[in-house]
């Protein structure tokens, strides 16, 4: 009977101290039974690893934040692709369309020499002189299309069979967003068109 009370009153103290060092589940498990015991170790063993609620939580919206951020970014950017790709696309198409209408005047720009040299045939006879001048002129009078900011005409231009005009245009285009970067590393974006017409005689 005496050696009881002694007992109790050590695993007493046993759990006093547990609870002054803050492993009271470890205390208890010793207490308990062994499947009991085991389940309450592992657990606690998760208790301790997992980190404080605060700051847990502190963590995972600090990476939320930065995962917020970086799709962000690359939105951003996508956006400002699609703006830039579309104006050059959109340059382009007027581009051609001026290209288009040089060729057009440039096919009834009659070469003299050739025509009372050979005749009139299926076309009107043109030469590459009379093709480059024609679409010098027709250039230098029109505006330049929104969108492009200069314009020329690039080798290629003339009349490889003296029937069809051939007209190839080179144009600078102007970049709304990604303009000033290219031009801080002194690049820009040039296209060229190509553009043929044939004035038949009938």
């Amino acid at each position: 009977m005496g050696t009881r009370p002694v007992l109790a009153r050590e695993k007493v103290l046993g759990m006093r101290l547990a609870l002054a060092t803050g492993t009271v589940l470890a205390a208890w498990a010793d207490m308990a039974p062994w499947p009991v015991m085991s389940t309450l170790r592992r657990r606690l063993n998760r208790v301790r690893e997992r980190p404080l609620g605060p700051a847990r939580d502190q963590r995972e919206r600090g990476q939320i934040s930065l995962l917020i951020l970086g799709f962000a970014v690359i939105a951003l950017m996508l956006i400002m692709g699609a703006v830039d790709v579309t104006a050059v696309q959109l340059a382009r198409t007027r581009l051609l369309d001026a290209a288009d209408s040089a060729a057009l005047d440039a096919s009834d720009a009659l070469d003299n020499g050739t025509a009372y040299g050979k005749g009139l045939g299926s076309a009107v006879e043109i030469s590459t002189d009379s093709v480059r001048r024609s679409a010098a002129q027709y250039l230098t009078v029109q505006p330049l299309p929104h969108g492009i900011s200069a314009w020329a005409l690039v080798d290629g231009t003339g009349s490889p069979d003296g029937q069809t005009a051939v007209i190839r245009l080179r144009g600078t285009a102007e970049i709304p967003i990604a303009a000033q970067v290219m031009a801080a590393f002194g690049g820009s974006v040039d296209i060229t068109v190509e553009s043929r017409a044939r004035s038949a005689i009938r």
